[in-house]
């Protein structure tokens, strides 16, 4: 009752004559203490923000801002893959006759065109059918004019016509013969002059895989001597774990990374997916074919295929780079002007390559630093103190 007393009589006074009045000094004390708490409650909300800081020309030219968006929460997974060769455009070149091989032409990894000498091997059917050839071009050589002779004696009705019959007969025989002859040299690319067999390149592409040198004993129709590839397209094959199942479909668009080329990715597509597992691996196989015109993926290059799953939901996606992580907390700083920035307290809902999706603390819209934020950071606390 005396404080009520005493508050009523000081209403209206000037405020030289409050210094007496220890009733009224808790009372300021009291509405005091509530404008700091509600105070420090604010700034908790925007966590900080120093009234009278602009960005200096300098920090400015440091900085870069992006909006966040709303967009669908996607998750990604990594899967091990491996570079092969398009089975469709590999071309396995199998000796059609046996030999020694006497020299050899070309490298592992070469590029070859059609038609291009490779190996010569020397062999005894080139013996065999060089004689063949000559006996059988020696002999239509007197069925020709055998053929002339009686054809002349038809004309003079000394020869019948049987006989110019015969004798056409024979000759076509012996022609027949001559072009079968020809033909099997022509095949195994017989070189009269040189006496080998030449091995020439059957289609245009790289050598991929070699399996012969010079003194070497092939046999014919053996192992494959060599294999040409073009590699315009290649296959990746990826591995599948049974956790990573829910995350991979047919058809899926995919990215390729190596340490080969830094960043850079190569973009493919799912083409399809085994049904049975790998015995030894435990993983099923994902065929990925991709254009590849520059070349850059190499057979047996081991690769990251990176594949995303979109979700139905949405949140706030921002770079992973704009996040500031401190004391356990993740935070962004929210630029609107030069001299209106702030740090806000942000809550993470998922984490996506290098994108970050945000369940609480930021407007879709809004203006985030995504680049050198640590030193407007710096510059906010230390105009703040």
């Amino acid at each position: 009752m005396l404080l009520e007393q005493k508050s009523n009589k000081l209403v209206g006074r000037k405020p030289q004559y409050l210094k007496g009045n220890k009733a009224f000094s808790l009372l300021l004390l009291i509405a005091c203490l509530s404008t700091q708490a509600c105070s420090k409650k604010e700034e908790n909300k925007e966590v900080l923000q120093a009234s009278g800081f602009c960005l200096s020309p300098e920090l400015k030219q440091k900085i870069s801002t992006q909006t966040a968006q709303l967009a669908g929460i996607t998750e990604s997974r990594r899967l091990s893959g491996k570079v092969e060769y398009n089975p469709d455009r590999v071309v396995n070149y199998v000796s059609l006759v046996g030999g020694v091989v006497t020299n050899t032409y070309f490298s592992l990894g070469d590029k070859v065109e059609k038609g291009q000498v490779l190996a010569e091997i020397r062999s005894a059917e080139l013996s065999s059918l060089e004689s063949e050839r000559k006996r059988l071009t020696g002999q239509l050589g007197v069925a020709a004019r055998n053929v002339e002779s009686v054809q002349s004696m038809y004309e003079d009705d000394i020869a019948s016509e049987r006989s110019l019959l015969e004798a056409r007969s024979e000759q076509s025989t012996l022609e027949a013969e001559l072009n079968k002859v020809r033909d099997n040299l022509a095949l195994y690319s017989a070189s009269s002059e040189r006496g080998v067999f030449q091995i020439k390149a059957p289609v245009e592409g790289f050598v991929v895989s070699k399996q012969i040198s010079a003194g070497m004993q092939i046999a014919a129709e053996g192992d494959a001597l060599f294999t040409i590839s073009n590699l315009d397209e290649v296959w990746v094959t990826a591995n599948i774990y049974a956790a990573d199942l829910p995350y991979v479909q047919e058809g899926m668009e995919v990215q390729l990374q190596t340490t080969a080329y830094g960043n850079e990715t190569f973009s493919g597509k799912i083409q399809g997916i085994s049904q049975v597992f790998s015995e030894e691996e435990r993983v099923l196989k994902a065929r990925i074919v991709m254009e590849n015109t520059s070349r850059k993926l190499k057979p047996g290059m081991f690769v990251n295929v990176v594949v995303k799953k979109q979700a139905a939901e949405e949140a706030v996606l921002v770079p992973q780079k704009a996040i500031i992580f401190n004391s356990n907390r993740n935070y962004v700083v929210i630029y609107q002007d030069d001299c209106n920035l702030r740090l806000q307290e942000v809550a993470v809902l998922s984490k996506d390559e290098d994108k970050v999706y945000l369940s609480a603390g930021l407007q879709p819209g809004s203006t985030i630093v995504t680049q050198n934020q640590l030193l407007v950071y710096e510059a906010l606390k230390n105009k703040s103190k």
